[in-house]
């Protein structure tokens, strides 16, 4: 056991070391995309700073992989060059049982990345977005759910909207039974319009057969009331931050996925997407197990067989080939064309069982 504890101890040095490198690369990326985004001079660099801050353990998260690969690499290079991975051998115990320790090691990173980084990332994430929304526009477009229908805001140069709909279609651009309540700057509410349907279309509501009430102080608003066929509102609102209203996938954590899909469903929205990304998140410590067992692969070989580096190259080539095909297939499973279980499980899974038959060819001939 001291043996499995000594390769598993190293192992996660080499991660903790790697991670840290990772993390001052990406702060010195960051400060460098952050500083030509916005105006210091506007902005202030402790408010650049915190942004740098905030979106951090998202940019981790995305290359946990990568970090997992090149650390593996870095262990079994390691092992090999100092021959430890030949005492290993010569003392009877199989090269392929003292990978358990690092490949424990892995799956329990990842469990650890799904269970509490994951939140972590969701919640950072989205106060990234609030505060550079914040700093661009200074409000912010908002999509709610309620059991009767979906609620909208969106802002103007006249004043913001508030739009109820008890029907919609799976993006949000079609909307059903529909209340527009317009606000002027500090006086309340200045129109009511309630329509059969509204299509959002070239940067406005489309709505037919709508009623019109005014708002004014003083006045009848049923008397004052019209009603039109159609009848067009300027937006804001395009079908992409609708999308986004929808929940963005960075900025919902794993635990609250399945209580989101159960809303989307409920009014009526697909949720394929956020239930593609919640297996995908699932089948995530099984790939960082691949990616270990991809790296053994090619490097648990003694350095003095020579190319050394090809080996390290092939490993790190295989590494990101499994990642394309993951992606790929979720590309796939989010628009419907194979199963979501299929697409989600099926690249970690075939990666491991994949890198455990070129293990056996390698050890055992």
């Amino acid at each position: 056991m001291t043996l499995y504890f000594y390769f598993a101890r190293k192992f996660l040095l080499f991660f903790a070391a790697l991670t840290a490198v990772f993390v001052a690369l990406l702060l010195l990326f960051d400060l460098i995309e952050h500083l030509r985004r916005f105006d210091v001079a506007v902005v202030g660099f402790l408010q650049i700073f915190q942004l740098m801050l905030l979106n951090m353990p998202k940019e981790i998260y995305q290359i946990m992989p990568l970090i997992m690969i090149l650390s593996s690499l870095t262990l079994f290079l390691s092992l090999a060059r100092s021959s430890e991975l030949v005492v290993t051998r010569a003392s009877g115990r199989s090269a392929l049982v003292s990978l358990l320790s690092p490949v424990t090691v892995a799956f329990l990173i990842g469990l650890f990345g799904l269970s509490t980084l994951n939140p972590i990332v969701a919640a950072t994430t989205k106060r990234y977005d609030d505060k550079v929304t914040e700093i661009r526009s200074g409000s912010d477009n908002i999509l709610t759910f309620s059991r009767d229908g979906i609620w909208l805001r969106q802002g103007g140069t006249e004043g913001p909207t508030v739009i109820f709909a008890a029907g919609t279609n799976h993006d949000a651009t079609n909307l059903s039974d529909v209340v527009f309540v317009s606000y002027g700057e500090g006086v309340g509410p200045v129109r009511r319009i309630e329509a059969q349907q509204a299509r959002l279309s070239n940067g406005q509501w489309q709505l037919t057969n709508a009623k019109i009430w005014p708002l004014s102080a003083g006045q009848n608003a049923e008397a004052a009331s019209q009603e039109v066929e159609t009848f067009e509102i300027p937006t804001s609102l395009t079908p992409e931050q609708i999308r986004d209203g929808l929940g963005k996938l960075r900025t919902v954590s794993v635990w609250e996925l399945p209580r989101l899909i159960g809303q989307l469903e409920s009014a009526g929205f697909s949720s394929r997407r956020h239930t593609m990304w919640l297996h995908m998140e699932l089948a995530q410590p099984i790939f960082l197990v691949a990616m270990v067992l991809i790296s053994a692969a090619f490097t648990m070989r003694h350095t003095r067989m020579g190319r050394t580096g090809l080996a390290a190259l092939l490993a790190t080539m295989s590494g990101f080939g499994f990642y394309y095909i993951r992606n790929f297939a979720q590309i796939l499973g989010e628009n419907g064309q194979i199963p979501i279980e299929l697409a989600a499980w099926t690249p970690p899974i075939a990666s491991v069982l994949l890198a455990l038959g070129l293990l056996l060819h390698m050890e055992d001939g």
